[in-house]
C-alpha cells in the first residue's frame, strides 16, 4: 500500500513544480494544491542543501503530528534533528530503495495517517487456488449429499496440489496434478464429467502455462484423451507449438505417451440426460439458460446456468507461477465451437512478473475481452492489486452481457476469486496448509 502513497507524493510534487507558484519559505507551490487522501498532510521534497527552513515551516503549519520521512538512500539521521525542533508527535524514516520495499504491507494509510502494521496479523500467503465452475449455483437447489461431494472433490484436488508444492515440485506439476483430480471426477464439466455436443460427442479443451518461461500448451476439440490437461502440457513441453486441435491433437497425444481411452469412457447419465433435455427444448440452439442471441446469428441463444470448467493456479517454493484450465465446453454445442479455456490470454495465463489466472464463464465474452491477459496487464501497467484487477476485468465482461468468474494468484501469494454469478465452486490453500472451500455467493 505504501507504493500508492509514495507514488501519490511524487506525482503531487511534479504538479507543484510545473506550476511554479511561489509560497512560504521559498517552497514551490502552495499547500492548497495538496490533494492526497492523507488528512492534514504536508509534502516536502528535499535536496542537497539545507532544509532547516522547510522543516520549521512544515512543523509550524502542521501543529505537530506524525512525521514520515521517505528516503531512497541515507539513514534516519533526520529523526533526531526534527525531534529537537519540537512539535512532532512521532517521527519515522522509511527507506524506499526498491519496488519490494515500496510494496511492503507493514505500512498503510489509515484514518488519514501512515500507520506501521507490526501489530497486525500477518497476511495470508496463498500457494494454490482452484475453481470448479461458476453460474447459477444456489443452496436451495443443492442436496446436502451433493454439496458434500463437491466439497470433498475440491478438497482432494487442493490437497493433491499442496502436497506437490510441499514436496518441492514445480507449480506446473502442481496444477497438472490438481486438474487431473477434477478431470477424473464426474461432478465437473471436464474430463470424465464432460458435457455432450449436439452430435452426442464429448469434445474437450485444456490449456496450461508456465509463468517462469511463458511457455504454454493447449488442446481443443479432443474426444479420446483421458486427461486433456496432460496433453496440453505435452504440447507445451514436447512440441514447438502452443495449440493443437481435433484428430491431430489426439494423434500427438498418443505419440507423446498420453493415456488414450474409448470415447465411451466419458459417458455419464447426468450429462446424457442434459443433452436430451436440450434437444427437446430446441434442436437448433445450444443449451443455455439466459436469453441472448443477436438476430440472425446461429449457435448460442442462451447460456449454461452452470459453467463446469475447472481451473488451478499455483505458486511454488521457487516463486514460479503456473495456470491450468480444462473444460468439456457447452451442452449441445455445434459447429466445433471452442471457448476461452484453451486460448492463452483469454481463459488461461501465467507470468512470474504479475499473476496466474484461470477463467470460467461464457467463453465468447472472455475471448473478446482477453480477460486473463488483461488482468495481468492491469497489474503490470497500472499497478493495480490482484483483487482490483480481478474486479475490473469481471466488470468488463458483465458490461458486455457476459458472466462467470476467475481465480488469480499473484507473484506475492495474494489471491482473488471474483465472479458475477450466483456461485462459483472455489477453494484456496495457504503456505501453511490452511484449506478453505466455498460454493455460494454468500459464503
Amino acid at each position: 500500500m505504501i507504493i500508492r502513497f509514495v507514488t501519490c507524493l511524487l506525482l503531487l510534487c511534479s504538479c507543484l513544480h510545473a506550476q511554479r507558484r511561489p509560497a512560504s519559505a521559498g517552497i514551490i507551490g502552495d499547500t492548497a494544491d495538496i490533494q492526497t487522501p492523507v488528512k492534514g498532510g504536508f509534502v516536502l521534497m528535499g535536496g542537497s542543501t539545507s532544509v532547516d527552513d522547510a522543516f520549521k515551516w512544515m512543523l509550524e503549519r502542521s501543529g505537530g503530528g506524525d512525521v514520515v520521512i521517505l528516503r531512497a538512500t541515507g539513514t534516519d539521521a533526520y529523526n533526531s534533528y526534527i525531534d529537537e525542533l519540537g512539535k512532532s508527535n512521532s517521527i519515522e524514516t522509511l527507506k524506499i530503495d526498491s519496488r519490494n520495499m515500496a510494496n511492503n504491507d507493514r505500512w498503510y494509510v489509515g484514518n488519514g495517517r501512515l500507520v506501521k502494521s507490526d501489530n497486525m496479523l500477518p497476511k495470508e500467503k496463498y500457494v494454490m487456488v482452484i475453481h470448479g465452475g461458476a453460474g447459477t449455483i444456489l443452496k436451495k437447489n443443492m442436496t446436502p449429499e451433493k454439496e458434500a461431494a463437491y466439497r470433498a472433490a475440491l478438497k482432494e484436488a487442493l490437497t493433491t496440489g499442496y502436497q506437490a508444492i510441499q514436496a518441492g515440485k514445480s507449480s506446473i506439476d502442481a496444477v497438472e496434478a490438481t486438474i487431473r483430480v477434477l478431470e477424473d471426477c464426474p461432478l465437473f464439466n471436464a474430463g470424465k464429467g464432460a458435457v455432450f455436443t449436439h452430435d452426442g460427442r464429448n469434445e474437450m479443451d485444456a490449456a496450461i502455462m508456465n509463468g517462469k518461461t511463458l511457455e504454454a500448451g493447449a488442446v481443443a476439440g479432443v474426444t479420446n484423451i483421458k486427461n486433456p490437461i496432460s496433453a496440453a502440457r505435452a504440447v507445451m513441453e514436447k512440441s514447438e507449438h502452443v495449440m493443437m486441435t481435433g484428430p491431430g491433437a489426439e494423434q500427438f497425444a498418443k505419440d507423446a505417451g498420453i493415456e488414450i481411452v474409448d470415447p465411451k469412457y466419458f459417458w455419464t447419465k447426468e450429462r446424457w440426460d442434459g443433452l436430451q433435455q436440450a434437444l427437446k427444448e430446441d434442436s437448433m440452439k445450444s443449451k443455455l439458460d439466459h436469453s441472448y442471441q443477436p438476430a440472425g446469428k446461429l449457435g448460442i441463444e442462451n447460456h449454461d446456468n452452470k459453467f463446469g470448467t475447472v481451473g488451478a493456479v499455483a505458486l511454488d517454493k521457487a516463486g514460479n507461477l503456473a495456470a491450468a484450465t480444462s473444460t468439456g465446453g457447452m451442452t449441445n454445442k455445434k459447429y466445433g465451437r471452442i471457448g476461452d479455456s484453451p486460448i492463452i490470454g483469454a481463459g488461461t495465463y501465467a507470468n512470474n512478473k504479475t499473476v496466474a489466472v484461470s477463467c470460467t464463464g461464457w467463453g465468447e465474452f472472455y475471448i473478446r475481452n482477453v480477460v486473463a491477459y488483461d488482468l495481468s496487464a492491469l497489474i503490470a501497467y497500472k499497478g493495480l492489486s490482484v483483487e482490483e484487477a480481478g474486479k475490473t476485468v469481471i466488470a468488463k465482461v458483465d458490461a458486455m452481457g457476459g458472466d462467470g468468474g476467475l481465480i488469480a494468484l499473484d507473484k506475492d501469494g495474494n489471491a482473488a476469486l471474483p465472479f458475477n454469478t450466483d456461485g462459483m465452486y472455489r477453494g484456496t490453500v495457504t503456505a501453511d496448509g490452511k484449506i478453505e472451500i466455498h460454493i455460494y455467493k454468500e459464503d
